[in-house]
């Protein structure tokens, strides 16, 4: 639907301007590369994955600990009492239970992290696209994603230019 709709949308841009061919200005930028390969987009990457090595790393540890209590609980089948296997069961499911729920509260955790390091930098990347279609007088500038954009030339892609300014702006933020 949405690729339909900025099919449209395009359509009627350039049809409205047929008379002013001369006047169109067509610019292409891929903000997840954009994103991926600014400085501030590569240190965020970096807090993401130091962050989700540690979230892995405890989930490892409870994970090898479940292991354990399962082999435990095989090792010891024979031997248990009916009471006691139900009780070392009961505490592998709680054990279960916990490791899901770790996992689901880690990917959460991961996933609002990541949105808050990449929210504000493709806010500050869009806000650098669009001084640059102003000032460059561009009809339109289109996002770059896998099926809306199936062809364009090289020289429209802007990708390059706006991490280029996007880095400069925050090297000057920085002083």
């Amino acid at each position: 639907m949405k690729k339909t709709l900025l099919l449209v949308v395009i359509f009627v841009l350039v049809a409205g301007q047929v008379a002013y061919a001369e006047n169109i200005k067509v610019g292409i930028v891929d903000l997840m590369k954009a994103l991926n390969e600014s400085d501030t987009g590569k240190k965020a990457k970096g807090e993401l994955e130091t962050m989700i090595k540690a979230k892995q790393s405890g989930l490892d540890q409870k994970g090898k600990e479940i292991e354990k209590l399962k082999a435990e609980i095989e090792k010891q089948s024979s031997i248990l009492s009916a009471e006691a296997k139900k009780a070392k069961e009961d505490d592998l499911e709680k054990s279960l239970r916990e490791y899901q729920r770790l996992v689901t509260d880690s990917q959460n955790e991961v996933k609002k992290k990541e949105g808050e390091l990449t929210g504000g930098i493709l806010k500050e990347i869009r806000a650098i696209v669009d001084k640059m279609g102003e000032d460059g007088g561009y009809t339109i500038i289109l996002e770059n994603v896998d099926g809306v954009v199936l062809f364009s030339k090289k020289d429209i892609d802007l990708t390059s230019v706006v991490i280029k300014k996007y880095n400069e702006s925050r090297a000057k933020n920085k002083k």
